[in-house]
């Protein structure tokens, strides 16, 4: 069965809809690292609509430009891509499908043989649908030390909670941390009762 990865830029205070302005002045070589990990061995890339259109406006011509980034580029070209739009004008990039069912589309790809590591970046709406529907493996939080204040947060308000366990912590030079998390259940129950055994003694 498929790894399903979500990789996502945040701040402290849950904004996920990043800023250039707090977001590149922390991308040092450590963290640069860190998001090439999350690349490697990707099968195909799934893109909201918003984020792929990010993306194909920038990553084709970094490519053709042949800088520094080009190589990156060519790999995301090169990567099997699948978009959650309802659209249907010309999504202009190579290695590109649509989809108008994410769930379901991810869904069919965990029960691929073929394919070994799905990759959600960005994408908040995406992620979101993949976590309601106990889809996605693990979440990969590169957090910012900003509180952003402002821009859409990754998890919206809701009736219940969705609880994780960390995986890992890397933290980098520049003061971001990247955080592994996997959906799961609480420790155990407990109260206060339980908690004030372990408080600090006077």
């Amino acid at each position: 069965m498929a790894t399903v990865v979500s990789t996502l830029f945040i701040s402290l205070d849950g904004v996920a809809e990043i800023d250039p302005a707090w977001h590149f002045p922390y991308f040092d070589d450590a963290m640069g690292a860190g998001v090439g990990e999350d690349y490697e061995d990707v099968d195909v890339l799934v893109l909201g609509r918003v984020t792929y259109d990010s993306f194909a406006g920038a990553w084709p011509d970094r490519e053709a430009a042949g800088g520094d980034d080009a190589s990156f580029a060519q790999q995301l070209g090169d990567t099997r891509k699948l978009v959650a739009t309802r659209g249907s004008q010309d999504l202009g990039w190579r290695n590109v499908e649509r989809t108008d069912d994410v769930v379901a589309a991810v869904r069919a790809l965990k029960d691929d043989p073929s394919v070994g590591k799905v990759l959600v970046a960005g994408s908040i709406s995406v992620v979101r649908q993949l976590l309601d529907a106990g889809l996605l493996d693990e979440l990969r939080l590169f957090v910012h030390p900003v509180a952003a204040r402002t821009g859409e947060r990754l998890f919206a308000e809701a009736d219940t909670i969705q609880t994780f366990a960390l995986r890992r912590a890397d933290p980098y030079p520049a003061g971001v941390i990247k955080l592994v998390y996997a959906p799961a259940g609480l420790p155990g129950a407990a109260t206060y009762d339980d908690a004030k055994e372990r408080l600090p003694e006077a």
